[in-house]
């Protein structure tokens, strides 16, 4: 199977935006909370984003597998939503998102992302690329966000 990690367009938002509602699902149900941001994102702030920020994906086929966002503040990249359509997860194909939107802000000596404690594949994955945790957030009694980061 061949993949192909691209920069994102406005015609491919919604189709982002559906892949992000099926991924978040299992964060939803991992944490009893149907109502986090991913979840509830609406095409219009999606939108603004995609304004504010770079946004790639992942193709096989044609069809939208995968996805991440970052934006530059600063000397900072925040990297966000990191998804993988779940019959496509295990590939390394969120490994490739990453590498591609860190050479993407090639130009900045920090990386920044967050995830939560419970997501143990997001949590070896940042690992495997590097990234180290320098602060926890609690949120509620069930979710506490594991912020990381990467010195370049």
């Amino acid at each position: 199977m061949n993949i192909e990690i691209k920069i994102a367009n406005k015609e491919d938002l919604k189709e982002i935006l559906d892949l992000q509602h099926i991924c978040y699902k299992e964060n939803a149900i991992r944490y009893n909370d149907f109502n986090i941001q991913p979840l509830t994102q609406s095409l219009q702030e999606l939108e603004e984003e995609f304004d504010r920020g770079l946004i790639l994906k992942a193709e096989a086929e044609g069809k939208t597998i995968g996805s991440v966002r970052a934006y530059k503040n600063n000397n900072t990249c925040y990297i966000g939503k990191i998804i993988v359509d779940p019959s496509y997860q295990n590939r390394g194909i969120g490994q490739k998102l990453m590498k591609e939107i860190e050479n993407s802000y090639s130009d900045v000596s920090r990386f920044e992302l967050f995830t939560g404690f419970k997501d143990e594949k997001n949590i070896y994955l940042y690992n495997k690329l590097g990234y180290k945790v320098f602060k926890e957030e609690k949120l509620s009694p069930e979710l506490t966000f594991l912020f990381f980061e990467k010195i370049i």
